[in-house]
């Protein structure tokens, strides 16, 4: 499986090639692609130095959508517009959007655009035969890059394409201790990515760090 990270240098993403790459093909993209490339040199050597074998290439965005089967977009949410705008080729792919739209004031909220989520809006801005599914919403971004702690949560997984969920509730199982659930269509996705900013406020007000949510 040919996994695709759109944004593949943030936290998120470079957490998520670490994870992914043992198990999967891994494109990590950027704007830049001399970043990726070192993004993809820094996960090889922390891998190896866990006796981890890894499958990683570095490129642009277009190379991360254009050789993925399922493309992962690890981007904050005021970047999605733009960055989509200036990609072409997502036609039949799976894109997974872990993306949650967050203000923070006082404390952190869910701020959703007009479609109601960030899923939702991704959707229209793709083309119709791409498939987009919500997932990995609620995981911290140090957790992904914790390498030495299992991760141990609950992934939701929202998709109309009930194919296409089903793939990506697999990749999701190969990781690390990380279970997914099946949460319903697309537009359930609100749900999920307002999970986010609860989580934020209550590791603030809290004083706990990294907290995820797990389904017993």
């Amino acid at each position: 499986m040919k996994i695709g990270i759109v944004g593949g240098t943030g936290d998120i993403g470079e957490g998520m090639t670490l994870r992914l790459s043992p198990k999967h093909d891994v494109i990590v993209g950027s704007r830049e692609e001399a970043k990726a490339i070192a993004t993809c040199d820094t996960c090889r050597e922390a891998l190896h130095e866990r006796d981890q074998e890894c499958s990683l290439i570095g490129g642009s965005n277009q190379r991360a959508v254009d050789e993925a089967d399922i493309v992962i977009l690890a981007i904050p949410f005021k970047h999605v517009i733009p960055i989509l705008k200036a990609l072409t080729g997502f036609e039949g792919k799976i894109v997974v959007s872990p993306v949650n739209p967050i203000e923070r004031t006082t404390h952190f909220s869910y701020a959703p655009p007009p479609e109601g989520s960030a899923a939702m809006m991704i959707k229209g801005l793709l083309p119709p035969d791409a498939t987009v599914c919500a997932a990995f919403n609620n995981i911290a971004a140090e957790k992904w890059r914790a390498l030495d702690e299992e991760l141990d949560y609950s992934v939701a997984v929202c998709c109309d394409d009930d194919s296409a969920k089903h793939t990506v509730m697999e990749i999701v199982n190969s990781v690390s201790r990380l279970r997914a659930y099946d949460a319903g269509p697309l537009r359930a996705a609100s749900v999920v990515e307002s999970v986010t900013p609860l989580l934020l406020n209550i590791a603030r007000f809290n004083r706990l760090k990294d907290v995820g949510i797990r389904f017993v």
